[in-house]
């Protein structure tokens, strides 16, 4: 899985910014070596303990957002972002499938697909800590990809400011995107952290971090009452020992 410094790297590239720039974030190369950042992946353990670097990881990514207000969401379109799950790595598998074969267990293939298509799977729900049965088909949609911080905030935070490419990357980026319960997802919307947070308070800290970290990279901001809540369940996460 990819380390926490490959993501930096990755989404300064995508961002057009120079990756010497980053060096503010560049604590995160601690958890290089140690295994992927639990931040990174929905499948942790019950109370989602973090590693000591990751949270201070998280930290100085929070302390590097910029603070102001929001932009206008005025010429917001969903297909600013690009074609919905494009295959941006060229691996000949869309992004939501990726995600699926990432973020689910004891997943099933459709033959003829080189390993792409997922037909079924077990999601542990990061967002609900509920156990859901994935089936392709018309039931699909109770598990969806989110993106974590969503398409419209990153516009109204800095992104209509990017190129077109830079917008596609950003919405197939891995590690702003979460398989998780589809109705939960939904209820989420576009909104930011100080607005909704996940409906099991045990992975709110994974949650802030992964925020943090993934707008710090892209230089997105952040206003007052969302770097309050970012800070507020960072500053009750529970360090693994």
């Amino acid at each position: 899985m990819t380390s926490t410094d490959d993501i930096l790297r990755q989404a300064a590239r995508r961002s057009g910014r120079n990756p010497r720039s980053w060096a503010v974030l560049l604590v995160a190369a601690l958890a290089v070596g140690l295994g992927a950042p639990v931040w990174l992946d929905a499948r942790t353990t019950a109370q989602y303990p973090v590693t000591a670097q990751d949270l201070a990881a998280g930290r100085t990514a929070l302390d590097a957002l910029v603070v102001k207000g929001r932009a206008p969401r005025t010429g917001y379109d969903r297909d600013e972002f690009g074609q919905a799950w494009a295959d941006v790595d060229r691996n000949g598998c869309d992004t939501r499938n990726d995600m699926l074969r990432r973020d689910l267990l004891d997943i099933t293939l459709k033959p003829g697909t080189h390993d792409c298509v997922v037909l079924t799977g077990t999601l542990d729900d990061p967002y609900t800590a509920r156990s859901i049965d994935f089936e392709r088909g018309e039931r699909s949609s109770e598990v969806q990809i989110d993106h974590v911080i969503a398409l419209s905030d990153a516009w109204q935070k800095g992104a209509q400011g990017w190129t077109d490419e830079q917008r596609t990357a950003f919405a197939n980026d891995p590690a702003n995107l979460l398989a998780v319960h589809g109705p939960t997802n939904q209820s989420k919307g576009a909104s930011d952290a100080a607005t909704w947070l996940p409906p099991n308070r045990g992975y709110r800290c994974a949650y802030a971090l992964r925020q943090s970290m993934v707008k710090a990279a892209y230089g997105l901001w952040v206003t007052q009452a969302e770097h309050d809540a970012l800070t507020r369940e960072i500053d009750r996460c529970v360090v693994a020992r």
